[in-house]
This record gives C-alpha cells, sequence and structure tokens, in this order.
C-alpha cells in the first residue's frame, strides 16, 4: 500500500516520506480499513516534530483520524460488518498503523459506523476534535441549563464544542479574532460571538452571564484573567491544547474564585468516558446536531505540506484525499 511515514522526529519535509509498504492484516478483534480520508490534527504534527517526546520505535504512519470502509475482519468480529461505512479515531495510539495511508487496522471498537449521507470528509474530521470538545464539556458533569463559554470557537474543537454544548441544552458563548472566525462561530450556532480583539470583552459576555459554569480553553495562559474575571465557585476551566510557554498561574485569584481547573489530553481519558463520547458524538451526527467545517484537501503525496498547513493554523479542517 502507499503509506506516508517517518522514522525518527523532524521537520515535516525533512522526516515524512510516502512509499510502498505491505499492508497490514487485522488481529483478532480488529478490522482493516480501506480509507478515503485522513484527517489532519495539531497533535499529529506536534508528535511527528518529536514535540510530545514519542519518537517511534520502527516507523510511523500519522494520523489518527480517518474515514472509509471495512475490507477485512480479524477472528471475533461480526461479519456484517465487512463493507461497512465508518469513522476512525485514535488509529495510531500505541501503533504505527496511522491513518495517513491506503489502509488501517484498528480494534473493532475505533471503527464506528458512518451514518447514511454522512461524507467521507465529515467522518474524518470526527474523531480527535469531537472527542476532545465532548470531554472537555461533560467530564464535569451533565449540561443542561448551565453556560458554557468556548474560546476559539472558530477552530475544530471549537466548532464541536459548541455543537455538541447546544445539543445538550446548554446556552453558548464564544470569543474569535476576526470578523470572518465570528461568522464562522455563528454558523455553528453560539448564543453570543465575541471578537476578543474589541473592546467591550469582559461586559459582553458578563451581561451573558455573570459566571460560566463550563469555560473550554485553547490558550489558558493568554486568557486566565478573562476566565477568572467569569468564574465562581461552579465554574470549571477546562484547557486541551499546549501554549509555547507554560502559564503563571495566580493561586490566590483562582482560591478567591473557588475555580476548577481541569486539563484535558485526549490519549489519557479513560476507556469508558472515551466509549460514552464516541457514542454521544455517533447520535448528535445522526439527528443533524453537528455540521462540517470548510475543508482544505491535500493529496497523500503532499502529506508535508498538510501538516504544515495545520501547524500554520488553517482554519477548518486540513484532509489528506486517501483513494
Amino acid at each position: 500500500m502507499r503509506a506516508a511515514l517517518y522514522d525518527r522526529p523532524g521537520k515535516s519535509h525533512e522526516v515524512l516520506r510516502v512509499t510502498d509498504i505491505a499492508s497490514p492484516n487485522p488481529g483478532p478483534g480488529e478490522v482493516r480499513v480501506r480509507l478515503w480520508r485522513s484527517g489532519v490534527n495539531p497533535t499529529d504534527w506536534k508528535t511527528r516534530s518529536g514535540a510530545t517526546g514519542n519518537p517511534p520505535k520502527d516507523f510511523q504512519i500519522p494520523g489518527q483520524d480517518g474515514a472509509g470502509e471495512i475490507d477485512a475482519l480479524g477472528d471475533g468480529v461480526d461479519k456484517e460488518r465487512l463493507g461497512q461505512r465508518v469513522w476512525v479515531w485514535l488509529a495510531a495510539k500505541d501503533r504505527p498503523w496511522g491513518t495517513s495511508a491506503e489502509w488501517t487496522v484498528v480494534p473493532q471498537h475505533k471503527a464506528v459506523p458512518l451514518p447514511p449521507g454522512i461524507s467521507f470528509d465529515f467522518g474524518a474530521s470526527l474523531g480527535v476534535p469531537a472527542l476532545t470538545a465532548h470531554r472537555c464539556l461533560f467530564a464535569d458533569g451533565p449540561l443542561g441549563g448551565k453556560s458554557v463559554l468556548v474560546a476559539g470557537g472558530a477552530g475544530a474543537v471549537g466548532h464541536f464544542a459548541i455543537q455538541l454544548a447546544k445539543h445538550a441544552g446548554a446556552r453558548v458563548a464564544t470569543t474569535v479574532s476576526s470578523d470572518a472566525k465570528a461568522e464562522l462561530a455563528t454558523l455553528s450556532g453560539a448564543d453570543l460571538v465575541v471578537n476578543y480583539r474589541e473592546p467591550g470583552v469582559h461586559k459582553a459576555l458578563m451581561e451573558f452571564s455573570a459566571t460560566f459554569d463550563r469555560i473550554i480553553e485553547v490558550a489558558l495562559g493568554s486568557n486566565l484573567a478573562l476566565d477568572l474575571a467569569l468564574s465562581g465557585p461552579g465554574t470549571t476551566v477546562v484547557a486541551y491544547a499546549a501554549e509555547p510557554s507554560d502559564p503563571t498561574l495566580p493561586v490566590r485569584r483562582c482560591m478567591n474564585a473557588n475555580v476548577t481547573i481541569r486539563f484535558i489530553l485526549l490519549y489519557g481519558v479513560p476507556p469508558q468516558a472515551l466509549d460514552q463520547a464516541v457514542a454521544d458524538v455517533s447520535e448528535a451526527l445522526v439527528q443533524g446536531a453537528l455540521s462540517e467545517l470548510a475543508y482544505h484537501h491535500f493529496p497523500l503525496d503532499r502529506v508535508a505540506d498538510a501538516h504544515d498547513a495545520v501547524e500554520a493554523g488553517a482554519v477548518g479542517k486540513v484532509v489528506l484525499d486517501i483513494a
């Protein structure tokens, strides 16, 4: 099969190469997926660059998310799954068979049925962003009647956080950095969209909710002062991304707010919580509560350019066209 891979960490154009390797075969409880699309996430370029400190043992095909059709079954898998359209999540976690290739092999629960009418592009966009958004929102309980602030509502995690929160019955405000991003966040369904580069951000958010129940945070250090001003004893600030420099925590102000700060990394989320996230995302997808992002398509041969686009902050979803 054709696959993008690397055998050492480094810059995209220095270590990534597209080559022919033997396609994998599924073991017991596994399925093989013929991939049509692969979603590219920040975790992919960070891991490939060496920023996460996890160099490949032999080789690594990048890509956690993808979509395609099951074309081979391991022992113990229901034969009715053969030919099923699926979306794939965390394919490369502790395994070399990521989704930047013509085939991947995953445990069968990581190949989730794709509802009729849902495109492979959409399916490849779900995994890391939607599951991260779910964990950020629901790790501290239900959201019905709650208020949620999503920092960076035009990003992939922000997009799904807005929509999953709305689907759960929450009121949602979001911050963005431009008019174009404000339009995207509005299309996602946010009740209030505020450009944080303009004056009056704190006032506008306070008028929406004096304190927020959840604050979903993409830049904890940059936004912590605002977050604390909008926090109270029932607030959980949930950080899912790391900035280049670690923030300094104002302990007394955090104590005064009686705030809870939670950190999320999808790779360490308990399996039961991940299974619930997959079920809830699938249900929201079937009910039409989730919408697609704008796509930036790259052929597999340009996988390095795709990584660079994500690293540069492409707005929307970068997708590799595998087939």
